[in-house]
């Protein structure tokens, strides 16, 4: 009798979504640590964490073409409220007394601190998250009304790239306005998003035909 109980949780749709949630809320918190270190794609530079963000993306697309609106809607304030649970999280333990023994506590401080410097991008960060992650939910919903439910590639590219621009765009206005010049950070950061974004649209596809186990049309 467990076996079955236990067999019905791992393959419904209460698991499915368990999963994706999951895989949302991590790539999420993930992408805020690596953050602190930029990588240099060719003449372009940007956070490490810029394709753990995108699969949010991917994520909250998949969740709301099965699920809806509201589910997805969820996930995202679901989503801050991690944030801010984590970035407490990490206060408390810059801010707690190291072991005598343990040498580590500058390059810890360095990398995870909290600074002044630190928390405008960490507000901008949060600020473009829920603004762009809102606005992706609204528009995959819009662009799923005005194709009748069709073309899934159209509503999952339409709202991503959107979003991708807003997000983007208001994180490095918040973050960086009077410290460098934003524009060409602003396009070098989309460009790589854009790319991105345009190869989850397989990805959606493919979790969305697993969790509905039947093939889902491109047409």
């Amino acid at each position: 009798m467990f076996r079955e109980k236990k067999s019905v949780i791992f393959q419904g749709k209460e698991f499915a979504f368990t999963i994706l949630c999951s895989i949302f809320i991590g790539s999420l918190v993930i992408s805020e640590v690596l953050a602190s270190k930029i990588v240099a794609l060719g003449e372009i530079y940007v956070p490490a964490g810029v394709v753990a963000y995108a699969v949010t993306f991917a994520m909250s697309d998949t969740i709301e073409e099965i699920w809806g609106k509201r589910y997805a809607r969820a996930v995202v304030i679901g989503g801050l409220l991690t944030l801010g649970v984590v970035l407490f999280l990490i206060w408390l333990a810059v801010v707690l007394p190291s072991a005598p023994f343990w040498k580590e506590e500058r390059a810890f401080t360095r990398i995870l601190g909290i600074k002044a410097g630190v928390i405008r991008i960490t507000i901008a960060s949060m600020v473009a998250y829920f603004v762009s992650q809102y606005h992706d939910v609204w528009a995959f919903n819009f662009w799923r009304r005005l194709t009748q439910e069709r073309h899934l590639w159209l509503r999952n590219n339409a709202s991503t790239l959107v979003s991708q621009a807003i997000d983007t765009s208001l994180f490095i206005s918040l973050a960086f306005y009077g410290v460098v010049p934003i524009l060409p950070l602003i396009l070098g950061q989309y460009f790589v998003k854009l790319c991105i974004a345009l190869l989850d649209t397989p990805l959606v596809y493919l979790l969305v035909h697993c969790v509905r186990g039947k093939t889902t049309s491109i047409a």
